[in-house]
């Protein structure tokens, strides 16, 4: 096994101060330390503090990229509500593992700023799972396998929102139910004609 880059390192020390500490405690001094570099080194990998938790979510949190390529593949065959299902599922997870670092950024103006900056530069986004999820969801109206009536942003909005409401509640309470059996009745209910 190969031994772990500095870049790689300083990435895995952000993300464990990240969740022992939060946003505000994962300073660059703590996160340096615990990588085993100097401050000098993490900025020269990293031109800021943003930068480096961007790497942090977009290379260690679980993506929802590869669930909707999922859902792309299965279009036009299979269960649309069992596909849509364990989508949901896949989502309260990954909501649930990046609300610490989304929750810690929005609620630091200059951080905020600086992240929707880098997201405007690459075209990115929270808004784009809902835009490809509602895409599917045309094409499978397109194929008469839901209804047509759909709206289907309205609805990629509240399946992905339900989704980030259930995993930002399990931070507060313990939830009833299985996150799979809510996820079947949500779906579900969003199908139902």
């Amino acid at each position: 096994m190969a031994a772990m880059g500095t870049r790689e390192r300083i990435i895995d020390a952000a993300e464990q101060s990240i969740h022992e500490h939060g946003i505000a405690g994962a300073t660059t001094k703590r996160i340096a330390q615990r990588a085993g570099c100097s401050e000098a080194l993490l900025y020269k990998h990293f031109s800021s503090k943003e930068t480096l938790f961007l790497a942090v979510l977009l290379e260690r949190m679980p993506a929802l990229a590869p669930a909707l390529a999922l859902l792309r593949d299965r279009a036009g065959q299979g269960d649309v509500a069992a596909d849509l299902t364990a989508f949901a599922v896949t989502a309260v997870d990954f909501y649930t593992s990046v609300a610490p670092v989304a929750s810690g950024m929005m609620a630091d103006p200059s951080l905020m700023a600086g992240f929707r900056a880098m997201l405007a530069e690459r075209r990115s986004g929270p808004h784009l799972p809902v835009l490809a999820l509602a895409e599917l969801l045309r094409d499978e109206q397109r194929a008469g396998r839901i209804d047509a009536g759909l709206d289907a942003v309205a609805a990629a909005s509240m399946l992905l929102g339900a989704c980030f409401h259930r995993a930002s509640m399990s931070s507060f309470v313990d939830l009833p139910g299985e996150t799979g059996e809510w996820a079947e009745t949500l779906v579900a209910t969003l199908l139902r004609r």
